[in-house]
């Protein structure tokens, strides 16, 4: 890729991390702070939301380069500061502009596709969800403490049970019918070699019979 596209590469990749930062606050509000439950849509609507929002800020800053680089030109004096732009600044400021609507564009686009939303809250999900597990370790860790002793008993049962909520229970419904699948396999297979055992047993005796 080209100067250009590595940068708006760049600044999409800054972006959408920010997007998934704002989506697990959200998640771990809605659903911890406020007992809701975690519903895919609902997420889906926000992170498009705070995608068109940063695109909305990547405009704007395209709007300002643009008033700036206009300033610029055919100003040939020395600066008085780090912002006060110069003739020969002029192709810098076009090309960061250029790439903040490449930005914006992007992000746009990722806002009007489930496929390209749906991995991120999915993603910061799976960051709440960290979020949450790594506080009750910690609060596990905790030794010699009685529920009667810890004053925040109540409240991180609380949190410990909204946690839950977060879980993909589809994925745990899938992993329990996954693994009885296999002990029905496997109990399939030894009542299969107890047969063969038995019949083999069997042969032998009339064998040694005849």
């Amino acid at each position: 890729m080209g100067r250009t596209a590595d940068a708006i590469a760049e600044g999409v990749a800054i972006a959408t991390a920010a997007v998934r930062l704002t989506v697990k606050n959200q998640i771990l509000v809605g659903t911890i702070a406020q007992g809701g439950t975690f519903e895919l849509d609902h997420y889906m609507d926000e992170a498009r939301v705070a995608l068109r929002a940063m695109a909305d800020e990547s405009e704007q800053a395209a709007e300002h380069l643009t008033a700036l680089r206009k300033r610029a030109r055919g100003r040939h004096s020395d600066p008085h500061g780090t912002h006060d732009y110069r003739d020969r600044d002029v192709r810098n400021l076009r090309r960061r502009a250029k790439q903040s609507i490449g930005v914006a564009e992007h992000l746009r686009a990722m806002a009007e596709d489930p496929e390209a939303l749906r991995p991120l809250v999915e993603e910061a999900r799976a960051a709440a969800w960290a979020d949450v597990r790594s506080n009750l370790d910690r609060r596990l860790r905790v030794e010699g403490m009685r529920a009667d002793q810890d004053p925040e008993y109540e409240q991180m049962r609380e949190a410990r049970m909204q946690a839950l909520k977060l879980v993909d229970l589809q994925a745990l419904s899938s992993e329990q019918r996954a693994r009885r699948k296999r002990e029905k396999a496997a109990e399939k297979a030894g009542e299969k070699d107890a047969s063969d055992s038995e019949r083999d047993g069997l042969r032998a005796l009339w064998t040694r019979r005849g």
